[in-house]
């Protein structure tokens, strides 16, 4: 060992602190992302930038709703049904409502089950979430498809105010296009499970490294945020 080594030894530099030791930890990605993969951090980060979407056509419902002067539709009597010759409020968006959130449901148990390696127990949950999403998309059309045979436009509608056909369909619609999105996407990963492709590294799209199920857990996170957006727009939209 020379002089130079043991006058001057090393001494390993402090981690900054505040604001400084954060910038830090994301520029050097050694704590940031130490326990979550680089697709499960992006997914956050994209539903962080919808949350901000959302957010801002909930906000401008608010705004239109509160600020007009016509009446606003009531709630009980548009989104009635039909049975015996009793109207029978909401009762189709309860349904809906309880078939999105058992949905929930099933891809914690997909996730639960990616994570033990079952590929028959995860195909089978993921498939049926995919089937809860595609019920839920097919009752929102008939929904829509009821709505516009009463006159609902996105101009009017025969009940009053109306901003009300502009805001439903633009935020219904808009949750409803994730929703397909996701039951596509749900399909796709069921599909690498069941082929064991996370087991065999094989090369397509969304398939993750050797032995990972990391993407049934990222797509368990895009669909409990559909599931939970959908929970802000039944209280706005069905019980206001």
């Amino acid at each position: 060992m020379t002089v130079a080594e043991t006058s001057h030894p090393t001494v390993p530099l402090a981690r900054p602190s505040g604001l400084r030791g954060a910038a830090a930890d994301w520029a050097s990605d050694q704590r940031a992302f130490k326990t979550a993969s680089w697709g499960k951090a992006m997914m956050w980060i994209f539903l962080l930038s919808d949350t901000f979407i959302f957010s801002c056509f909930l906000l401008s419902y608010m705004t239109v709703r509160m600020s007009t002067t016509v009446p606003w539709p009531n709630p009980s009597e548009v989104f009635a049904l039909n049975f015996g010759g009793t109207d029978v409020p909401l009762i189709l968006i309860a349904i809906m409502t309880f078939v999105l959130i058992s949905s929930s449901g099933t891809m914690a148990m997909a996730v639960n089950y990616g994570y033990r390696r079952d590929r028959k127990m995860t195909t089978i949950l993921i498939v049926l979430t995919a089937f809860f999403g595609a019920t839920f998309v097919g009752m929102q059309a008939f929904e829509w498809t009821k709505l516009i045979m009463e006159g609902v436009r996105p101009w009017g509608n025969p009940w009053g105010a109306p901003q009300f056909g502009s805001t439903f369909f633009m935020i219904t619609g808009f949750h409803g296009t994730h929703v397909t999105i996701g039951v596509l996407f749900l399909l796709n990963i069921a599909r690498k499970v069941w082929r064991g492709d996370f087991d065999e590294e094989r090369h397509g799209f969304f398939t993750a490294r050797r032995g990972s199920y990391d993407n049934v857990e990222v797509m368990g996170l895009y669909w409990h945020f559909v599931d939970l957006v959908w929970v802000f727009i039944f209280a706005f939209f069905y019980l206001w």
